[in-house]
């Protein structure tokens, strides 16, 4: 669907069209950022990949990694990953979700540590569902959990300041990637001696731009 009040710019999300699938981590964030940009979720053709599958063609056309998320924009030009997609839309919508000057950088590297995060839980999600029993590296699944407890104990220690004040798309990749380690490692607790983190994601997981999007399946 498209639709939600225009944003700032007066833009609406009306003539974007996204590729993706509704439990992809990366798509709900852009579809997140659409929402709190006040451009509404995009309207979606339903795609998925994974390591291991062929692009379908209509991912692979505008994408030739065969990767999702994908936009494709008013004026026809597709966009990818996820990265440049919340980039432009922030751009398009106004939204200052990227601020301007030397306070740009502590949000791309929250962001950057987010999509780290997802990187690592998707590669041990990808590592149960795809490999044979027989053939799964345990070593390998606990060295990408080790990954995401590293970074999380950065936040909780030392960039919690960077959670306060006016929404960043930092807060949304680490807001949607706290989300996807819930979604599909739960057992793991990420919660576990990190109150702040904890705290904060509580409020974070409460926006309306993220019950909207909560995946399934």
């Amino acid at each position: 669907m498209t639709g939600g009040k225009a944003g700032p710019e007066g833009k609406t999300g009306k003539g974007l069209l996204l590729y993706g699938g509704p439990t992809s981590p990366y798509v709900r964030k852009v579809q997140v950022m659409a929402i709190e940009a006040g451009l509404g979720l995009i309207a979606m053709i339903q795609a998925s990949s994974t390591p291991v599958e062929s692009a379908l063609p209509a991912v692979a056309a505008v994408n030739p990694l065969g990767k999702v998320p994908a936009l494709v924009t008013p004026s026809g030009e597709a966009l990818f990953d996820s990265r440049v997609i919340t980039r432009w839309l922030d751009a398009y919508a106004g939204s200052g979700f990227y601020p301007q000057g030397d306070a740009l950088w502590p949000v791309l590297t929250l962001e950057a540590l987010a999509d780290g995060i997802l990187d690592a839980a998707l590669l041990m999600v990808y590592e149960a569902r795809l490999r044979p029993e027989e053939s799964r590296f345990t070593p390998w699944i606990e060295g990408q959990w080790l990954k995401i407890a590293r970074a999380l104990d950065l936040v909780e220690a030392a960039r919690l300041s960077d959670l306060q004040g006016g929404l960043t798309a930092g807060q949304i990749a680490l807001g949607v990637a706290l989300g996807y380690v819930d979604f599909r490692l739960a057992a793991r607790d990420w919660r576990a001696g990190r109150p702040g983190l904890a705290a904060w994601e509580a409020g974070f997981a409460a926006r309306p731009s993220m019950l909207e999007t909560v995946p399934k399946g």
